[in-house]
């Protein structure tokens, strides 16, 4: 099965009501599960872990609900490009390529706008709107989980 068939299937779970699906050919296995499912078992522990870090939490524990209640009401004419799976981000192709989409970048509906590598396989994930990019909410080469906000998209009007 190749990425692109795969990526397919990803798109096809989350827009029906399928809660699990297994696919085996001579290539291997791949397991599609959704959102409800998945994010409650097996994200919580480890996205705690990966996302607060302990030097900042001790900081100022107050300080990361304010620095977020400023971003929301900015947020209500945005739209969020979300991943569709769990994996490690990544901005650039390969680390000799130059970055595929940052702050400022014009989007298209289709273009790539960032990897994100899910069992040693690289899928590219492509804008599902036409915009710019105002912010990139996740750090390269970092960990991220189903439905996890990637970046904020000012809509073209």
């Amino acid at each position: 099965m190749d990425l692109k068939q795969i990526h397919e299937l990803i798109k096809i779970v989350n827009k029906s009501n399928i809660g699990e699906i297994s696919i085996e050919d001579k290539d291997g296995k791949v397991t599609i599960k959704q959102k409800e499912e998945a994010a409650v078992t097996y994200a919580s522990a480890p996205n705690q872990a990966v996302y607060a870090p302990a030097p900042a939490a001790p900081l100022a524990p107050a300080a990361a609900p304010v620095a977020s209640a400023p971003a929301a009401p900015k947020a209500d004419n945005l739209i969020t490009i979300k991943s569709p799976m769990i994996g490690t981000f990544y901005r650039r192709a390969s680390p000799d390529k130059p970055l595929l989409a940052d702050v400022g970048t014009d989007v298209a509906s289709g273009k790539v706008v960032c990897i994100i590598e899910a069992m040693k396989l690289f899928n590219e994930i492509e804008s599902e709107i036409s915009g710019t990019i105002v912010k990139v909410l996740v750090e390269d080469a970092s960990p991220v989980e189903f439905d996890q906000p990637l970046f904020l998209v000012e809509p073209n009007k």
